[in-house]
């Protein structure tokens, strides 16, 4: 299994690469700079600016540069941010996204195998019905939406949790991020865990299982439910990847300082370097996400073989 992580790690790179060097210039083609005011610079000041920065370059030596600070473990500074790098907005950040984004696909987890669990057992009857229905307005029910409504009628109408604001993680400010990001998983995992119960419980093994009169418990949590996650391990690599590493509705809205708020405020502030190293992070995350996840499913099904 050690060759084939080093092997995946070396594709990796390649597509690592890719994604670095397209977002590098598909950035510098949108309008206007860091430096860009609503009252202009100085022309003097903004040639020293551009000098400072090397932004008097060729892009392509631009390009250059940039790979070589990234060797180096060097994002560059923030423009939008002028007294910390990337780095150290990271290091402050990356923590708050990874803790509201674990808690929320954990919950996104337990609570949609379990409806979905469930709604297989009873298929066809209300309880059925009822999941699929919930699962399909958490789908369908945008963050935008949910995260205002769960503000106004849980921080404002009944004054329980606080509207906004992160309060360095305290729970109660933790609760309504965590609960928005979560609802949509929740649905899509619950839809996803259902139809494979389903197929997990007409098959062969399981079958067997049966004739052979294990009890109910172990037929359908012990040989269906170990196929049935395969298709949620599949889906979990690059959600993981996205929860993990911040959303930028939720944190705009509720005013979480993670990395999807510096994304937001780079891409309108032109903070490339900013924008390009949230790029970076969020390609790591998955690529080793769906590292892990081939993993598991070789774990789970004995029919899959590292080669």
């Amino acid at each position: 299994m050690f060759s084939y992580v080093i092997r995946r790690f070396g594709s990796a790179l390649p597509t690592l690469f890719i994604v670095i060097t397209l977002s590098f210039f598909m950035i510098r083609l949108a309008p206007g700079g860091p430096f860009d005011l609503q009252r202009p610079l100085d022309p003097l000041i903004m040639q020293h600016l551009k000098h400072a920065y090397h932004f008097d370059e060729p892009l392509w030596k631009q390009y250059l540069l940039y790979l070589n600070n990234l060797a180096h473990f060097d994002l560059g500074p923030s423009f939008t941010r002028r007294d910390f790098s990337v780095l150290d907005l990271f290091r402050t950040g990356l923590p708050v996204s990874i803790e509201l984004g674990g808690f929320a696909l954990l919950i996104a987890l337990v609570v949609g195998s379990i409806l979905g669990a469930f709604a297989a057992l009873k298929q066809n009857s209300w309880n059925d019905y009822g999941v699929v229905a919930l699962a399909t307005l958490g789908i369908t029910i945008p963050t935008f939406v949910i995260a205002p409504l769960l503000s106004l009628v849980f921080g404002v109408m009944l004054d329980w949790l606080p509207a906004g604001g992160w309060g360095g993680g305290d729970f109660s400010h933790v609760i309504l991020p965590v609960v928005t990001l979560a609802l949509p998983q929740i649905g899509i995992i619950a839809r996803l865990t259902r139809g494979a119960t389903i197929e997990a419980l007409r098959s062969n093994h399981v079958r067997t299982a049966r004739a052979y009169g294990l009890p109910s418990f172990v037929v359908v949590g012990v040989h269906a439910m170990r196929a049935a996650i395969l298709p949620v391990v599949s889906y979990l690599g690059p959600t993981a990847a996205a929860l993990l590493t911040g959303s930028v509705v939720v944190e705009t809205i509720f005013g979480v300082p993670g990395i999807g708020r510096y994304f937001v405020q780079g891409a309108l502030g032109r903070d490339y370097t900013l924008v390009m190293g949230t790029v970076i992070v969020v390609a790591v995350f998955v690529i080793v996400f769906n590292l892990i996840v081939d993993i598991l499913y070789a774990l789970l099904d004995p029919r899959v073989r590292f080669d």
